[in-house]
C-alpha cells in the first residue's frame, strides 16, 4: 500500500482524534511503500510546522527505515540523511542521488551548504552565484 505524507504524520504526531488512530492501524496492518517525495514532504512539514531539529528528523526517518513492513528507496534515503546530518537539506541529498542514478554527473545549485556537502563526498558540483 502506498501511503502519503498525511498518513505518516498523523501516525507519528497523533494530533487528530479520529485520523491518527486510523493511520496507525493502517500502518500496523499493511506492508507500505513510502516514496522519496513523501519523505521529503514529511521532513519539510516536521521542520517548518512542528519545528523539529535535524536530529529529530533523522531519528524519524531512521525509524521508518527500521520497520520491516516498510519499503523505501534506501540509497536515496541514506543520501538524504547524509545531507541532513551534515547540516544540509534532506531533499537536496535525495535530489542529488536520484539525479546521479539517472545518469547525471554534476550537481548544480545556488545552495552553498549543498555544494559543500557534495564536494566533501568527492563528487562534482557547480555552485551558481546568486548575484
Amino acid at each position: 500500500m502506498i501511503v502519503d505524507t498525511n498518513i505518516l504524520l498523523r501516525a507519528m504526531i497523533f494530533d487528530h482524534e479520529v485520523e491518527s488512530p486510523k493511520a496507525q492501524a493502517l500502518l500496523a496492518s499493511n506492508e507500505v511503500i513510502i516514496s522519496n517525495q513523501t519523505l521529503c514532504e514529511m521532513v519539510w512539514v516536521l521542520r517548518r510546522l512542528y519545528k523539529k531539529s535535524q536530529s529529530d528528523l533523522a531519528v524519524a526517518i531512521r525509524t521508518w527505515m527500521s520497520v520491516k513492513t516498510v519499503a523505501l528507496d534506501r540509497g536515496a534515503v541514506e543520501a538524504g540523511l547524509t545531507f541532513l546530518e551534515t547540516g544540509g537539506d534532506f531533499a537536496d541529498g535525495v535530489i542529488e542521488f536520484e539525479g546521479r542514478r539517472l545518469g547525471g554527473d554534476i550537481f548544480a545549485t545556488f545552495d552553498k551548504r549543498a555544494a559543500s556537502i557534495v564536494r566533501a563526498q568527492g563528487r562534482d558540483c557547480v555552485l551558481l552565484d546568486a548575484d
